[in-house]
């Protein structure tokens, strides 16, 4: 007989094993994640895609889980060519998802070599596209009408020329011929965007200088302008000052002119008076000769140019 101890242990023991088959036989699929099952590292069956709880054989059979929401790939930004000859870096990123786990397995094996083999394509893509046009093309998106606002960005607007594709369709260039070379990986690219651009070192001194000697031009077309503008003001304060003051200095004359005539007249009457008063007292004084000078008994030879002859004549 053995040991009463032993058969628990032995009881203990075959639950243990049991409860390692049940836990190797079953495992569990979330909502978020995809299993593919391999067997000795080679692939068994379909993809599991559902979530709940599976089952496989165990200890032989291994679950491999793959993700199963939207993953992102950042790209390195790379200094690149343009159609322009214009160096640039540009800094790329794109959304990829796994539609197909067996063949991501077969092909990719897991997620750090589907990201080495996308950064492959994505930057294939993208140097190849990026070279086909130029810079104004990765740049911009759309043709843009200047608006006449009469400030300086005016200028930039009037040197805008039209493009033909612009970096949104740029985006979907690459987006497309991606997809074209993944289809067989069991992947999907979503989107694919230029995150960044910038100029290399170089042609942003390049750049900058042309940016301000353009603007350095600007301000100097602005400042002639305001030196004209100031110019025909200052004529057109001197024509006016000219217009007051000679309008002023006539009325002034005419005012004179008034005053002067006023004042002769003035002065003329006054001489008239002076000239009677001076009369009647040359009368008065001749007549006071006459008294103070003669008498009844006295003879006098009297010039015709003397002023008592001409009081004697006057008064004959």
């Amino acid at each position: 007989m053995f040991p009463k101890n032993t058969k628990t242990i032995v009881v203990v023991s075959l639950l243990a094993v049991a409860l390692l088959l049940i836990l190797e036989c079953i495992y569990r699929v979330r909502e978020t994640e995809q299993v593919v099952i391999t067997q000795f590292g080679k692939p068994v069956g379909k993809a599991k895609t559902t979530p709940g709880l599976k089952l496989k054989m165990p200890f032989i059979q291994k679950t491999n889980y793959f993700e199963k929401r939207y993953m992102e790939w950042d790209g390195d930004p790379n200094q690149l060519p343009t159609k322009d000859k214009k160096f640039i870096f540009v800094d790329a990123y794109a959304r990829w998802q796994i539609t197909d786990p067996l063949q991501f397995f077969k092909r990719l094996t897991d997620e750090r070599g589907a990201q080495s083999r996308l950064a492959d394509i994505l930057d294939g893509e993208t140097r190849d596209y990026i070279a086909g046009h130029n810079l104004e093309e990765i740049v911009r998106s759309t043709n843009r009408t200047p608006t006449s606002s009469g400030l300086i960005g005016e200028e930039a607007g009037d040197t805008l020329s039209d493009i033909e594709t612009g970096r949104l369709a740029i985006e979907k260039l690459i987006l497309v011929s991606s997809n074209d070379k993944v289809k067989d990986l069991g992947i999907v690219i979503l989107d694919v965007r230029i995150k960044r651009l910038n100029y290399v070192e170089e042609v942003r001194t390049q750049i900058y200088e042309r940016m301000k000697s353009e603007r350095y031009r600007i301000a100097e077309r602005f400042r002639s302008e305001g030196q004209g503008e100031a110019s025909k003001i200052n004529g057109e304060k001197e024509r006016d000052l000219k217009t007051i003051q000679s309008e002023a200095f006539r009325r002034a004359e005419e005012i004179r002119g008034r005053a002067d005539a006023r004042a002769a007249s003035i002065y003329a009457g006054a001489y008239d008076q002076s000239v009677s008063s001076r009369s009647l007292y040359g009368f008065m004084k001749s007549m006071e000769t006459f008294r103070m000078t003669f008498d009844s008994t006295t003879t006098i030879i009297l010039s015709t140019d003397s002023e008592l002859y001409k009081y004697l004549t006057d008064f004959n």
